[in-house]
């Protein structure tokens, strides 16, 4: 059975369903690029041109719900990032990004959706912009292909080609030329509607986390030594995945060393002692050579980041192992925790979570049920 948001798709239907599609009747928009009015009807309008596009009407039934959905939301956090500077010019900086969270929470927490669908959508709401502005972009051909590794660009190019048309403004054609050079772009790139092909994982790595790489050069790979680092919310079972895999692997927690040493998760100060103790653990384990477990949230892409730095900065091959539950069954194993967190907590970096990309390591394994 195909996965939907909703069955009933008329606008006066989802403003009744959902609450953040009738906050985007009061979302003003700059004049000069929206004369149209509010984001209510802008994303109508949006609708519209996407529905009767071709490229949509060739698409099988799950591509189609999975571009409606994005659509529907690209624009649902400019409830939170407009800002009206005075004369009709009104800014939403941010507002993709954040909307990517939003939309992530909504259909994590509110409407169950399958995870494949749901990072689908929500990297198209994140990225709905780039088709116009890619050459803006320090290095336009590493941002297109790093992105067609989460969302399909042809996707993508539909999207922002339906969102230029859904408006009205006096610049639609330089948009829609913009849109054409997104696509002969990415055929020069080789991810237009696949991804690129590395040789190697390390290759992949390397280019994605090295200033000024060249994308067909595959380095020399003599890995001193493997980290896997668990990534997930507090509560979905990092632990007991532990209990699964080998017993004699050490293990660096921030947990443990929390709770040895009687420091709380919110006393801000102890925790950097914490983060550095840990650091300094497993700099023991990568001076020797020494496979371990990175064992904590780190459920954003800086907290990954600095980590696998220092550990690529040994020589390391890095694994991040992604782990998710179904909404209620977290809550419930949360509640069953020793350790249980209050829930205003979990959902507060619930919405801050950035599920890891494979730019980020040299492999990436999700570990999600449901």
């Amino acid at each position: 059975m195909n996965w939907k948001l909703t069955n009933d798709k008329t606008w006066d239907s989802l403003e009744k369903q959902f609450s953040w599609i009738a906050d985007m009747q009061h979302i003003l928009q700059h004049e000069s690029h929206h004369a149209e009015g509010n984001v209510a009807i802008h994303t109508q309008m949006v609708l519209e041109e996407l529905i009767h596009s071709s490229y949509y009407q060739s698409q099988d039934a799950e591509a189609q719900e999975i571009l409606w959905c994005a659509a529907l939301m690209h624009d649902i956090e400019k409830r939170s990032t407009s800002v009206d500077e005075g004369d009709g010019v009104i800014s939403a900086k941010g507002h993709a990004r954040k909307g990517e969270y939003t939309t992530r929470t909504i259909f994590y927490r509110d409407i169950p959706t399958p995870f494949h669908i749901r990072e689908q959508i929500a990297s198209l709401v994140r990225f709905h912009g780039l088709p116009l502005w890619l050459m803006e972009k320090t290095e336009p051909a590493k941002k297109v292909l790093e992105v067609s590794l989460r969302v399909d660009t042809r996707h993508l190019k539909a999207l922002a080609e339906a969102d230029a048309r859904g408006r009205i403004c006096n610049d639609l054609p330089s948009l829609l030329e913009s849109l054409e050079f997104f696509e002969i772009f990415c055929k020069e790139q080789a991810c237009w509607g696949t991804t690129k092909e590395f040789a190697t994982p390390h290759a992949r790595f390397h280019y994605f986390n090295t200033p000024n790489s060249y994308v067909d050069y595959t380095p020399f790979e003599q890995f001193k030594c493997e980290v896997i680092m668990l990534s997930g919310l507090p509560g979905m079972g990092k632990d007991h995945y532990l209990q699964s895999i080998n017993k004699e692997l050490p293990v660096v927690s921030l947990d443990d060393i929390r709770r040895k040493h009687k420091i709380s998760p919110t006393d801000k100060s102890g925790n950097g002692w914490v983060v550095q103790t840990a650091k300094e653990e497993a700099r023991g384990y990568l001076r020797k050579g020494q496979n371990f477990v990175w064992n904590a949230t780190n459920i954003t892409r800086q907290m990954r980041s600095q980590l696998i730095d220092l550990f690529t900065d040994y020589g390391a091959r890095v694994k991040i192992i992604y782990i998710e539950k179904p909404y209620t069954t977290w809550k419930i194993q949360n509640k069953n925790r020793e350790y249980m967190l209050p829930e205003n907590v979990l959902d507060r970096m619930l919405g801050k979570l950035e599920i890891p990309q494979l730019t980020e390591a040299h492999e990436v394994e999700y570990l999600v049920s449901g």
